[in-house]
């Protein structure tokens, strides 16, 4: 078998969700937006109405001891998939807002040693952009490629670093906060016989922004069981510290030491400033030992009923 040995281009994006005072930053280079006066602003927070243009500039400042060249570009943002944290789209990929919208005066730049270099950029809104916000980053990428390692007849992986300033633009016109909970589903794991060993439900459900402003979520777990008994009431830690406009991430949380014989119902309440949102899922918890038990004795009724009913017809 031949081997195969390839090139793939893997963008490592960090978007650093930094301290107010410091800029997106890998300890190689830094991104932020240009210092107005003694102010430094951490990312850029804008404002316009559709079919108006602003102007502003960034800064990429060069840590190493050697020049660094970067292709500077805009990129939407968006929530991932994993965890819903905040990403950003590669430069190959399609840009519909901030991305598409955002053009630095340079694309290319090159950064002397222990230096910076500050870029003008414009960012012109369309005539036609929805009222809301649209959040995105302008990235500067690194034009070196770093060799990747490949065990014999794998793929060899090249990888580049890139930084981004978060633009955080908001559109002229109404504005609606919307938040929902959906699809929400449950995994129960039980021991085979009562007792013996600890039983886990895995909550799945999905976060959606149905509304275009960005929102800072927050999750209440409760659950109860028969005769409305409170068997589990907590707020979940493992929610996207921003669930940005349109996005959705489908989460999963733990619940171990989830009854193992009840009947009752689990729900997911969302809310944000001005949004909330909720849904529910039934379960019945029951152990498998006694569900085969009682399918087994069920089994059993129906036989003798139907062995009764031929002996009546026959009689």
């Amino acid at each position: 078998m031949r081997k195969l040995s390839a090139l793939l281009l893997a963008a490592v994006l960090a978007v650093l969700a930094a301290p107010a005072a410091r800029a997106a930053d890998n300890g190689n280079w830094s991104v932020f937006p240009a210092s107005t006066g003694s102010a430094q602003r951490p990312y850029f927070y804008l404002s316009a109405d559709p079919g108006t243009t602003l102007a502003d500039k960034v800064t990429v400042t060069n840590k190493t001891s050697v020049p660094l060249t970067f292709r500077l570009y805009g990129a939407d943002a968006y929530n991932t998939e994993r965890d819903g944290g905040f990403a950003v789209r590669s430069e190959q990929e399609h840009q519909s807002g901030v991305g598409a919208w955002a053009k630095p005066a340079q694309s290319v730049i090159t950064v002397p040693a222990r230096s910076s270099v500050t870029v003008p950029f414009t960012l012109a809104v369309p005539p036609d952009a929805e009222p809301g916000d649209h959040v995105g980053a302008l990235v500067a990428l690194d034009d070196r490629v770093a060799p990747g390692t490949a065990a014999d007849g794998k793929v060899a992986v090249g990888i580049q670093q890139a930084v981004g300033a978060r633009v955080y633009l908001r559109v002229g016109g109404p504005t609606v906060p919307a938040l929902a909970v959906e699809h929400v589903s449950l995994a129960q794991h039980r021991p085979l016989v009562p007792g013996t060993g600890e039983s886990r439900t895995d909550i799945t459900y999905t976060l959606h922004n149905r509304g275009n402003v960005t929102l800072n979520p927050k999750v209440d777990l409760s659950a109860t069981g028969l005769f409305g008994r409170t068997l589990l009431s907590r707020n979940l830690t493992k929610v996207p510290s921003e669930l940005l406009p349109g996005q959705q991430v489908t989460l999963t949380e733990a619940w171990h030491g989830a009854p193992q014989l009840d009947w009752g119902d689990v729900k997911l309440t969302a809310s944000a400033k001005d949004a909330r949102g909720s849904a529910a899922a039934s379960f019945l918890a029951l152990p498998w030992l006694a569900g085969g038990v009682l399918l087994a004795a069920a089994l059993a009724l129906v036989a003798q009923r139907i062995v009764r009913r031929r002996i009546v017809a026959r009689s």
